[in-house]
């Protein structure tokens, strides 16, 4: 009976702790809440902070991106109008390592950004990629809209020598009669002011007005005349040059790997002076038949011509390879007279020979602002009709050409470009050097 009351009374004290306990457990509630408050409004905090920091990021991606869309933008505006090469993308680039103790949002967002090495710039057009251009047809077409203004500077030199052998001889190596040797120097300056005008991404208009400045030497000796001393006849010409007017047509889109076809057709006036009109003195060099020389130099070549061609570009990183083929026809004249200082001479019906010309080459981007072209161009020219008849003095004529062409790029707007030809066959110029300057507006 003691023992059951012991634990009788264990029993009782126990409740009696419980309801102490839990008398007394609306005080631990309230320490609880107050714990928990606190912990909310901590975590309220960082959330909150790290809201602002994320906002934070978010502008400074704004930012940046739209920076990086200007810059796309500029180089993709100077790489098609300026004429220029396409710019090259830098190797991998990595951002700075992310500052001691930054979050893990900044760290993410500074993370070294990987970028591939050698990829050539997305383009946003169909266009062909700009190449120095060394050609008198561009390969780039303007773009739609778009004004380009380009002022040009060509200078072209030739020399010539011819030995007439006038007389009879006897027997071999001995001559009776008179030699004729002549030299002859051709200087000419031409200076162009040429338009464009893009009425679609495929299609442009240009115009070209020249302005031409020629200017002849002739040195000729005639042995066993009498004269031992060479004699000198200079004479030059100054004049406006035939105005063209050219349409070019992009016909395909082409790609990365797919080449580009640009047909083209070229009208030529004959603006220029006439050489039919321009006077000869017949009393020079009589002595070589009485043809004489020109007292001044035409300006013209005197006839309407058509060109039509067609430009191909084969796009391939980092090169690119371009050619072309054109067919040059002169229209006839009629009642055509010759002004010479002993009367007109009549020379009735005149048809120019077919002039057939073809071109290849290839251009290379040396970096985002230089280029480097070479290339070779031939024009093979018929003969000479008259009244109906070949001409007897009238020769198939063959002018090759070997070019070389530089390009840098000034501005987003201004590219300059300078060209240098070699002549191969004996009837095309010494040399040929062009400036260009295409100025986007």
């Amino acid at each position: 009976m003691k023992t059951s009351g012991r634990r009788s009374g264990a029993v009782v004290g126990c409740s009696v702790a419980g309801l102490v306990l839990a008398a007394s457990s609306p005080f631990l509630h309230a320490a609880d809440d107050a714990a928990f408050d606190g912990s909310v409004d901590t975590l309220r905090q960082r959330i909150e902070e790290q809201s602002r920091q994320i906002e934070s990021l978010k502008q400074d991606l704004s930012r940046q991106q739209a920076v990086l869309h200007d810059m796309r933008r500029a180089l993709d505006i100077s790489g098609i109008s300026g004429r220029g090469p396409a710019p090259a993308v830098p190797a991998t680039v990595a951002a700075p390592p992310p500052p001691t103790g930054s979050t893990p949002a900044q760290q993410v967002a500074q993370a070294p950004v990987q970028r591939p090495v050698g990829e050539a710039p997305t383009r946003t057009d169909n266009r062909p990629p700009p190449v120095a251009p060394i050609f008198e047809q561009p390969g780039v077409l303007t773009p739609r809209g778009t004004w380009i203004l380009e002022p040009s500077l060509q200078y072209a030199y030739s020399s010539s020598n011819r030995i007439a052998l006038i007389g009879y001889t006897i027997i071999p190596a001995l001559l009776i009669g008179l030699i004729d040797v002549r030299e002859v120097k051709s200087n000419s300056l031409t200076a162009a002011l040429t338009v464009r005008r893009g009425i679609t991404n495929r299609f442009e208009l240009e115009a070209k007005i020249p302005y031409v400045y020629r200017w002849d030497s002739s040195v000729s000796r005639e042995v066993a005349a009498g004269s031992a001393n060479p004699e000198v006849f200079d004479t030059d010409g100054n004049d406006i040059g035939d105005i063209e007017l050219t349409g070019r047509y992009q016909l395909n889109d082409g790609g990365a790997d797919q080449p580009y076809y640009i047909a083209s057709l070229r009208f030529k006036s004959r603006t220029g002076t006439d050489p039919f009109e321009v006077e000869i003195d017949r009393t020079i060099r009589s002595t070589t038949g009485g043809v004489g020389l020109q007292t001044e130099i035409p300006t013209g070549s005197g006839f309407y011509s058509l060109q039509p061609g067609l430009t191909v570009l084969i796009p391939s990183d980092p090169v690119v390879f371009f050619g072309g083929i054109s067919y040059q026809y002169s229209f006839k004249r009629d009642n055509v007279k010759q002004k010479t200082n002993e009367g007109d001479i009549e020379l009735g019906e005149v048809q120019p020979g077919g002039a057939f010309g073809f071109n290849f080459g290839m251009g290379l981007a040396l970096n985002e602002r230089s280029s480097f072209s070479i290339g070779y161009d031939h024009l093979s020219v018929g003969k000479v009709e008259q009244n109906g008849q070949t001409a007897a003095t009238s020769v198939r004529v063959q002018l090759g050409t070997l070019l070389l062409g530089y390009s840098y790029r000034m501005a987003p707007n201004r590219t300059l470009n300078l060209s240098v030809g070699a002549g191969l066959t004996e009837d095309t110029p010494d040399l040929q050097l062009t400036l260009r300057m295409p100025i986007t507006l």
